[in-house]
């Protein structure tokens, strides 16, 4: 059997003969704020863009923009009556409905509770969930019974060269 290896290399007690001495230093409380400090601005540098985005969409500076879209003649729907379409999306079902010669109001036909389908009872002038027997005012989409308690989603309308298109969707507060 050797010595070889089997000494302590330092005249040092056993529990700190691994640290580097001259080295120590750097690794102080100052440096190690010195470094919290930078590793901090460096998020704050790049998560900036996206606080700007957050704030933007918080704030409803920006209005996003939809193509006009085509939901069906004047003619072809009376007073009274109501017909469905997409709108801005393709699967973003909405409602259109005529209340006057002139006055046509549209939605999203997502009930604001769970998402079941609204619909349109003429009878009663109201819109429906059937899901949880939630109804909406057909004028501002404000629910006045059941469960849901936001207003559905309202779609700006035009009626142009005898048509009525949707023009955009209004942003609302959470």
């Amino acid at each position: 059997m050797t010595d070889k290896n089997n000494k302590i290399p330092f005249e040092e007690d056993n529990y700190t003969h691994n640290i580097n001495r001259n080295n120590e230093r750097k690794l102080d409380r100052r440096g190690f704020m010195k470094t919290l400090v930078g590793a901090a601005g460096v998020f704050a540098v790049s998560s900036l863009p996206w606080g700007v985005l957050a704030a933007k969409e918080l704030n409803g500076l920006g209005d996003k923009k939809y193509p006009k879209q085509k939901i069906t003649d004047v003619k072809s729907l009376a007073v009274g009556d109501s017909t469905d379409f997409a709108f801005p999306g393709e699967h973003d079902s909405a409602i259109l409905i005529r209340l006057s010669e002139s006055k046509y109001v549209a939605y999203q036909n997502a009930c604001t509770h769970l998402r079941c389908p609204v619909f349109w009872k003429k009878d009663e002038g109201e819109m429906i969930c059937p899901c949880h027997h939630g109804k909406f005012d057909v004028e501002t989409g404000t629910p006045t019974a059941g469960p849901p308690r936001r207003p559905l989603p309202e779609i700006y309308v035009k009626v142009e060269n005898g048509a009525v298109y949707a023009v955009g969707v209004k942003r609302y507060e959470a």
